[in-house]
């Protein structure tokens, strides 16, 4: 005759309360860990987190900036740009960087790449480039505007650049970021202004937006 092993109601219970004991301290030792890491993440966050860099037009020049025919347009421009990482611990890789002119909200030159570059904690790079277009299409009221401004003495003229960049914390580095930065150059413009390239030499602040 085999015996039969029966456990009362009261030892059930005991034990069904111990397996959830159990499982409650896995679940608040797991909660514990995954906060103390989003706390640690977060901290680092705040600790590391990235200044977008900076950026200023130090130089403009133009040498050319006529009308083959009311819709076409031939330009040349040269410019220097001052680029700034301000983070003391975070460096910067340009992956790409493009420069190009606008005037009254038209594009007259095509666009120029810059050479990728890494940007070191605090450093700074003099970045040159010339911007150049060869029957550009433009507005038929460009050759007006133009003249408008002659007549006003000043020019004004936005140099932009955009680009794609990346963050680097130790052996750590980011995924890609978009960027754009647009720079103000108002230049002297008139009948009296001596022969010779139309140039900027003040140095102004860019903006930019990662």
């Amino acid at each position: 005759m085999s015996i039969v092993h029966a456990q009362s109601p009261k030892h059930c219970a005991k034990q069904g309360l111990s397996i959830n004991k159990v499982y409650r301290k896995l679940f608040y030792s797991f909660s514990t860990f995954l906060l103390s890491i989003l706390s640690f993440i977060f901290l680092i966050w705040l600790i590391l987190h990235p200044t977008k860099p900076e950026f200023s037009l130090k130089e403009a020049d133009i040498y050319q900036l006529t009308l083959s025919d009311p819709h076409l347009l031939n330009s040349s421009i040269q410019i220097t740009l001052l680029s700034k990482n301000p983070n003391k611990k975070v460096g910067v890789y340009y992956d790409v960087l493009q420069v190009y002119a606008s005037y009254k909200g038209q594009q007259i030159t095509v666009d120029t790449s810059i050479p990728p570059f890494y940007q070191g904690h605090e450093d700074s790079n003099l970045l040159t480039a010339s911007l150049v277009g060869t029957g550009l299409p433009v507005a038929a009221s460009f050759g007006y505007e133009v003249g408008r401004d002659q007549t006003a003495g000043k020019l004004v003229l936005n140099l932009k650049a955009n680009g794609r960049l990346r963050w680097k914390v130790g052996t750590w580095v980011s995924g890609r970021y978009r960027f754009n930065v647009n720079c103000v150059a108002i230049m002297p413009f008139g009948p009296s202004i001596p022969s010779g390239p139309l140039s900027f030499k003040q140095g102004t602040q860019c903006s930019t937006m990662v």
